[in-house]
């Protein structure tokens, strides 16, 4: 187990969250990606419905976005919903208040404070070391009252870092984000928590087959 925390984290923390920030300032220099659409928050549109559905189930009016990066996520924009009501931002959709949390981009870097209804995190754990994921989950789930929503890619990213690593710092099964989950929502009450997971299953072809898997404790 890792002896890790917010208070000390590891060296491999620290240089990450150095070489994030220059990618939001700089872009992704090996692919051409400009700053602005370096990490602006996009992965977290095909989540906003099943976010929706916990929100309503547990009465959430607050929510922390844990790793938002430049948070262009929750400007204005045209969100459609199947019974036909058309809203004009993912937050209007969702009837809550947000703030936003990512220490790797300045204008968001301030350590939220207090505790908030949900928190969700997509896209963002599989940015982080393998050393310091348990004090960062447990991390998360201290600031949820009611439920965590996470999101994790199981597979190489295509951005690199600017030191030429890959931008999935680390890849692990199911299992082990699982894992990470249940020691934390145990240390936690059990708190409410869906995972959902993106792999990649090599086919023979070459190509590679999406697959999406969820885990969760929440009773159906």
């Amino acid at each position: 187990m890792s002896t890790y925390s917010r208070q000390s984290p590891s060296p491999r923390y620290t240089s990450l969250v150095s070489m994030y920030r220059e990618m939001h300032f700089e872009g992704e220099k090996f692919l051409g990606i400009p700053p602005e659409k370096t990490f602006p928050g996009q992965s977290l549109p095909p989540h906003a419905g099943r976010i929706k559905q916990l929100i309503d189930r547990y009465g959430a009016r607050t929510l922390l976005d844990y790793g938002c990066g430049k948070g262009a996520q929750y400007q204005p924009m045209q969100v459609n919903v199947n019974d036909g009501r058309v809203f004009n931002s993912i937050p209007e959709f969702w009837g809550v208040a947000m703030t936003l949390y990512d220490p790797a981009y300045t204008p968001f870097s301030t350590l939220p404070q207090g505790t908030y209804d949900g928190v969700i995190s997509t896209d963002v754990l599989e940015h982080c070391p393998e050393d310091d994921v348990d004090w960062i989950v447990e991390e998360i789930f201290g600031y949820a009252k009611l439920f965590v929503y996470a999101n994790v890619a199981c597979y190489p990213a295509s951005k690199r870092l600017p030191n030429g690593e890959n931008a999935h710092t680390t890849i692990k099964p199911l299992e082990f984000w699982q894992d990470a989950f249940v020691r934390a929502a145990g240390k936690h009450g059990n708190l409410p928590w869906m995972l959902v997971v993106d792999e990649r299953i090599p086919q023979p072809d070459g190509q590679w087959k999406a697959l999406q898997r969820t885990v969760s404790n929440i009773p159906a």
